[in-house]
């Protein structure tokens, strides 16, 4: 996914990061100026439906307007690993919890 946030602020007519916090604090959302700094010069990892729900709203767009598909997953990366991947040769095994001691009862 590459995150469209800093070209659809641009075509809104905001361009920097203090002007779209500002913004968003008018529209009810508080946002601290690390977090914005983030969201303004990288990807996030996650973002809170609400607050891309906000975004959309200030900036007149849809999430997919902010979130654009790249391609580049591989059908590999899209699948999770089945048990026969995991275990193929140059895969380290699956991980096995070990028994541990029985835990000890609660005060009275």
């Amino acid at each position: 996914m590459q995150w469209n946030l800093r070209m659809k602020a641009a075509e809104a007519g905001i361009w920097q990061a203090s002007q779209m916090r500002r913004r968003l604090a008018e529209a009810g959302l508080e946002i601290s100026a690390g977090k914005m700094s983030m969201l303004w010069s990288r990807t996030p990892t996650t973002i809170r439906l609400d607050d891309l729900e906000v975004l959309c709203a200030v900036l007149d767009c849809t999430p997919c307007d902010l979130l654009v598909p790249t391609g580049n997953v591989s059908a590999r990366e899209a699948q999770p690993p089945t048990r026969a991947t995991s275990e193929a040769p140059g895969n380290p095994p699956p991980v096995v919890p070990r028994p541990g001691r029985p835990r000890s009862r609660p005060p009275l």
